[in-house]
């Protein structure tokens, strides 16, 4: 998977920054208990190409922020994809706070990424992209993220097979909110499993 990776990476210089903050969710994150030791096998494919993919659906030069960002996915995988971006690493607990923190000096991506320990309810900012990834279901991430998001922004919601399902059974308050909901797939490479996207904007 590496491979794969390195060949998605190589054309705009960041395959060795992302594989450094591979070996960081390999230690410090399964050290600090952000994720589980089985996962360490599938960190390319599960987790940093699952996020990765995301970067294709944000405009140039936009403000993105990372919603209940954990480990710093989506967030981090995006920002070393997209140098152009401005992204914010939004997350409530310490530990998690802490790794975000040391990941973003370790990369040297200060300038680039910032990190807020709040919960998104106590964020007065609003961004181009608001981005979650498996955080919560739809109507609590529409509450979550639509103060966040500016008029012609954009929130795009990581999801699996459940999609279409959760804007089924949320259409009526996607409506209320003055949204309108699109289900995307995207893939960081061929090789890989598509990342499915919830992308919701003002109607």
């Amino acid at each position: 998977m590496a491979g794969v990776a390195a060949a998605v990476y190589a054309e705009v210089g960041t395959f060795k920054a992302i594989s450094r903050f591979r070996d960081l969710l390999a230690r410090e994150g399964i050290e600090w208990g952000l994720l589980g030791p089985r996962e360490v096998e599938r960190l390319w494919s599960r987790h940093i190409l699952n996020s990765a993919a995301i970067a294709e659906l944000i405009p140039l030069g936009a403000s993105v922020a990372d919603v209940g960002s954990g480990a710093g996915l989506p967030g981090i995988p995006v920002a070393l994809l997209r140098p152009d971006l401005h992204v914010t690493l939004i997350e409530p607990l310490l530990r998690r706070s802490n790794f975000l923190t040391h990941s973003v000096d370790d990369l040297g991506i200060t300038r680039q990424v910032a990190v807020r320990r709040d919960r998104a309810e106590q964020v007065r900012q609003t961004f181009d992209v608001v981005a979650s990834r498996a955080l919560a279901p739809l109507d609590r991430l529409i509450r979550w993220c639509l103060p966040l998001m500016n008029d012609d922004g954009q929130i795009l919601a990581i999801k699996g097979a459940s999609a279409q399902q959760e804007v089924a059974d949320h259409g009526r308050l996607i409506a209320d909110s003055g949204l309108t909901a699109d289900i995307v797939t995207v893939r960081a490479a061929p090789e890989v499993d598509p990342t499915t996207v919830i992308r919701l904007r003002l109607a």
